[in-house]
């Protein structure tokens, strides 16, 4: 018995042993294995997030130029609103971050010859310094392009009645402050189908609008004259299918027409009560006959006006339709044939139609249109809606057409009185901007509906300046937001909780991050929603709320390139003025702190 115990005792002693000698080989083995992944790849590091210099004082003076838009080597006029001019100031031109020139300045009024390279945005900054402390005391954008079309800022106009020269001039000089380089001259013809009346080869002093308003000759052609003076085109309007109905008496023949049935008995059209003169009877674009007769009422206009090109309107879906054959109408396709059309009468004018929420503009946009321009409407509401419309614009465009956005701002606040909500104004132009379109919004007025003349709603102080900003913004970095680049996304995070960053699109309590590659670029612009109430952007009501500012966040970004610069831009800090910031790059990560945040910021991450 006892041989027998010890017998038991040996073999479970081997047994123990050997099972803690395999035991110990694996856990070797696993030491050995995990050291040779930490050394194969190394956890991520992520360096602090470097401090920034100070940000300058901005004194936001007064700042114009003389034109909207220059020739590659023009000369450029500027004046600053400063009688006390320090003696440490200067102007600095910039191409983006670089600075290409860096003058003193001993007047108020000096000038700059544009390089000769076309197509650029350039920025100008005058600054003092003292005691070594920058003070900037204006900002604003330059344009280099020989064609207005490659970077289109529309405006409008509405109101034509007996307005003196001084007048007139006020309303265009606004406009050059904003850049605007083409006009829509909304609504300044007589008949929609017979546009200019002419009497004894002459032009009448006035006529009526379809809406019984006077209309006069001498301010049509004042305004045309003024907005070439500041290099602006100006763009006449009118529908490319609209007849009154006293057309027959005009030549238009029945059988032009859009009916509603198959049998030609019920003309289409778009009914309208008093005050107007008459309601709007739709004919077929690609009826050749009509075609020819507008063609026609198209050289009366540039015979007598010189406008510059033709804005061309539509009514929308209009359902089913015919035309005088009973054969069934898709509008959608006639608009590219009309336009063709009009283009071969007149070679040097330009084309823009209104493609009505997205109607038609697969074929406006293989049409000979110099860009494209979107009414939008239910149910493209929200934030992204717009980028959609635009990023769709830019397939159908093949990548050179840029987009105008038709979009009306606090549509239901402006049936009464009152002011435009400024931060749904500025976050709405944020998105257009950042995704490389550009509003129509500015005339006399500031656009809240469809009818232009509606005029209810006014900006207030703070609205106006920012405006300023945001287009010397857009016109300074139109390299960066309008010029190709692909749109991407990146990795970015918050080192210390100041914000919550999600990529595009946007959504409540949140920074939305827009990415964008532009050649050895990263551009990044945060758009701020972190207090916003409403993702609509036209903000019917007017409750959209202003963003708190967001000061000094560290930031990281993934990155597999090795970083030479990055630097900040934003319309709402020092008026869109660039600067570098410091950064950290340990690995793939890098790191900097962002200054400031108000609705938008754009950085750019240089390889």
């Amino acid at each position: 018995m006892k041989l027998k115990l010890k017998t038991t005792s040996l073999k479970t002693q081997i047994m123990f042993s050997y099972k803690y000698f395999i035991a110990i080989v694996l856990f070797a083995a696993l030491m050995a294995c995990n050291d040779s992944k930490d050394k194969e790849i190394p956890e991520d590091v992520i360096p602090e997030a470097p401090v920034n210099e100070i940000t300058p004082v901005y004194s936001n003076q007064y700042i114009t130029t003389d034109k909207a838009c220059y020739a590659p080597g023009e000369e450029v006029h500027f004046t600053l609103s400063l009688d006390n001019l320090p003696a440490s100031l200067k102007v600095r031109y910039k191409y983006l971050n670089e600075v290409l020139s860096d003058v003193t300045l001993n007047t108020n009024t000096w000038s700059w010859t544009t390089p000769a390279e076309d197509f650029k945005g350039y920025v100008a900054e005058v600054y003092s310094t003292e005691n070594t402390e920058e003070t900037i005391q204006a900002v604003i954008g330059v344009d280099v392009s020989s064609e207005w079309t490659k970077f289109p800022r529309y405006g409008f106009l509405s109101d034509y009645s007996q307005l003196e020269s001084p007048q007139i001039a006020d309303v265009i000089e606004n406009l050059n402050r904003h850049h605007i380089n083409g006009i829509q001259f909304y609504d300044w013809h007589n008949k929609h189908h017979k546009p200019l009346p002419v009497e004894n080869s002459q032009p009448l002093d006035s006529w009526k609008d379809i809406i019984n308003k006077d209309v006069y000759l001498s301010t049509v052609t004042g305004y045309i004259n003024e907005a070439h003076n500041h290099n602006m085109k100006a763009m006449y309007y009118n529908l490319i299918y609209g007849a009154w109905d006293d057309a027959a008496n005009d030549g238009v023949d029945r059988k032009w027409y859009v009916f509603k049935d198959n049998a030609h008995s019920n003309i289409d059209y778009h009914p309208l009560g008093s005050p107007f003169l008459s309601s709007l009877y739709v004919l077929d674009p690609s009826n050749t006959s009509w075609q020819n007769y507008y063609k026609n009422e198209n050289d009366v206009v540039y015979q007598y006006l010189d406008f510059d090109g033709f804005h061309m309107d539509q009514l929308g879906d209009r359902g089913t339709v015919y035309n005088y054959d009973g054969i069934q109408l898709n509008l959608s396709q006639t608009f590219e044939p009309f336009i063709n059309a009009i283009k071969s009468g007149q070679q040097d004018k330009y084309n823009v139609m209104n493609a009505v929420n997205q109607y038609g503009q697969m074929g406006i946009a293989n049409a000979s249109t110099d860009f494209l321009y979107t009414e939008v409407w239910d149910p493209n509401n929200s934030y992204d809606d717009l980028t959609s419309i635009i990023r769709q614009n830019d397939v159908y465009g093949g990548n050179e057409k840029n987009t105008v956005l038709a979009a009306y701002m606090n549509y239901d606040l402006a049936d009464q009185e009152g002011y435009f909500n400024t931060p749904a104004v500025l976050m709405t132009d944020a998105v257009i901007f950042a995704y490389g379109g550009s509003h129509l919004e500015l005339g006399e007025h500031m656009l809240g509906k469809e009818y232009f003349p509606n005029n209810n709603l006014t900006m207030k102080e703070d609205l106006k300046k920012s405006l300023v900003s945001y287009y010397d913004f857009l016109v300074g970095y139109q390299n960066l937001l309008r010029d190709g680049g692909s749109f991407n996304s990146v990795s970015i995070s918050s080192l210390d909780g100041k914000m919550n960053l999600s990529n595009w699109p946007a959504d409540l309590d949140e920074v939305a991050v827009v990415a964008k590659k532009s050649g050895q670029k990263q551009v990044i612009s945060l758009i701020n929603y972190s207090d916003a109430v409403t993702l609509e952007w036209r903000d019917n009501s007017g409750i959209q709320t202003s963003p708190a500012l967001i000061k000094n966040a560290k930031l990281s970004l993934h990155n597999q390139q090795e970083v030479q610069n990055i630097w900040v831009a934003s319309p709402d800090i020092i008026g869109g003025a660039a600067r570098s910031v410091n950064f950290a790059q340990e690995g793939e990560n890098v790191s900097f702190t962002l200054p400031e945040l108000k609705y938008w910021t754009m950085i750019v991450v240089e390889y």
